[in-house]
């Protein structure tokens, strides 16, 4: 006869080395039946909103945690009771091998080596009465048995990826040095390669003084108190990680654009861009590609731990944008292979999905160089903070019509302000000057840009 097993389903690490996450609504309720896949939560991490889909074809049995709450990863959210298969009633299901391909979200990159894995409270799917389970059909065929806890993909990692990235986020010495000193890592903001906690990020904190966990305030007439989570939470976290570790210098220079501006308007009209939304940033993001192809220093990453200078040779151009949740950096991957109206579909798209709330961790990740367009908002200039890991950050300002000198005359031109922070570790003043010129010399004449639209 069938038999009927609970299975809980615990909350899963997304593959983004965070330990929580807050449910922001559920799908189904207790009684409900769901398919395998089915999506029954939506819930927000630090670095988007993801739909949580059934790891189970069964009915909803318990669910632990209500909305709004957040929940370290590896803590019980919902329970199934899932049909089992015909066997006697006391059969105990077989263990699952030790080593096999963990499932990951869709979209969401590889997992890390099981084996590499850092250990959990809880396992991430446990059966409560002791009945043999039933096969779940995997997305897609994998010789490995699959466990179930998210859409399933084939996640062997990436090939080339370093050793201690993924679910790992400090290698075994720092582990050690971390237990040593009563550290946990899971408060600690890497600045090694790929987020990677590194020996000295471990020591600053030992140094810090100690802080009173924080109690609620209660609020008083006149004021509000909101907690801070999800995106305000870890933007606050990288900032004060990368203000305190990179030692920033920013530079500045204006720029006559108003041959750019021109530019920009020819563009906009012209067939090529019927159907491509076209902005000044756009443009200013393809000549700092560019100028990145010559000035490989300002497309680097210092590697504290192993006392290295990574130089890339692809440029992976964040681009802020202020969502209602907070500020976000979309990424353009492999952005020096596309010419303009790939590069402005690119932004385009993930711009909006950065508003809409659908981008994905991977699109939020992997930057090698930033743009912030500070010109929306009426701003000419500013000293930008570092994305944790880059070498520079450009920030745009607003164009504005003044008084220049052109053509040995004073007229009235379009002017805007450039503003570039840089790592002082990895970049020279006069490094730093050269990038910022050669940037303001193309938009000044963008005629020299011309060939490579």
């Amino acid at each position: 006869m069938n038999t009927i097993m609970e299975k809980l389903f615990n909350l899963p690490d997304l593959g983004e080395g965070l330990t929580e996450s807050e449910i922001l609504s559920w799908r189904v309720s207790v009684g409900d039946t769901v398919e395998l896949n089915q999506v029954i939560a939506e819930i927000e991490t630090a670095k988007a909103v993801v739909e949580l889909p059934s790891p189970f074809s069964g009915v909803v049995k318990k669910v632990y945690e209500q909305a709004g709450t957040v929940v370290n990863v590896g803590s019980p959210i919902i329970s199934f009771d899932v049909p089992g298969v015909p066997g006697a009633a006391g059969s105990t299901p077989a263990p699952e091998p030790a080593a096999q391909r963990q499932p990951t979200l869709v979209g969401y990159g590889a997992a890390a080596e099981p084996g590499r894995r850092r250990a959990r409270k809880a396992s991430s799917n446990e059966s409560v009465p002791a009945a043999q389970p039933a096969p779940v059909a995997a997305a897609r065929q994998s010789p490995e048995p699959a466990s179930p806890g998210l859409r399933l993909v084939d996640s062997t990692p990436a090939t080339g990826a370093p050793e201690g990235i993924g679910h790992l986020r400090a290698r075994p010495p720092v582990r050690k040095l971390a237990r040593d000193h009563d550290i946990d890592l899971a408060g600690l903001q890497g600045t090694g390669t790929h987020g990677l906690i590194t020996r000295e990020d471990v020591m600053r904190a030992v140094e810090a003084p100690a802080l009173t966990p924080a109690v609620a305030m209660p609020a008083v007439a006149g004021e509000t108190r909101t907690p801070i989570r999800g995106v305000r939470k870890a933007t606050a976290a990288a900032m004060v990680a990368s203000a305190f570790t990179a030692p920033h210098v920013t530079e500045f220079l204006s720029v006559d654009v108003t041959e750019t501006m021109e530019l920009l308007e020819r563009l906009r009209s012209s067939r090529r861009f019927k159907d491509v939304k076209i902005t000044l940033t756009t443009l200013v993001s393809k000549v700092v590609v560019l100028a990145l192809a010559k000035h490989r220093t300002l497309n680097a990453h210092w590697d504290q731990e192993h006392g290295e200078i990574v130089e890339y040779a692809h440029v992976n151009l964040g681009s802020a944008a202020a969502t209602g949740r907070g500020l976000m950096v979309p990424v353009i991957h492999n952005a020096h292979e596309m010419d303009l109206a790939t590069l402005a579909e690119a932004t385009g798209e993930l711009t909006r999905a950065a508003r809409e709330g659908t981008i994905t961790p991977a699109q939020l990740s992997g930057g090698t160089f930033s743009i912030s367009n500070v010109g929306v908002f009426g701003i000419d200039g500013g000293t930008p903070i570092l994305p944790p890991g880059q070498a520079g950050i450009l920030a745009v300002g607003q164009v504005r019509k003044m008084p220049w000198e052109y053509q040995d005359e004073i007229a009235l031109r379009q002017v805007m302000m450039l503003s570039l922070s840089f790592d002082h570790r990895l970049v020279d003043g006069e490094q730093g000057a050269k990038f910022l010129a050669e940037v303001g010399a193309v938009l000044k004449d963008p005629a020299m840009l011309m060939g490579l639209v």
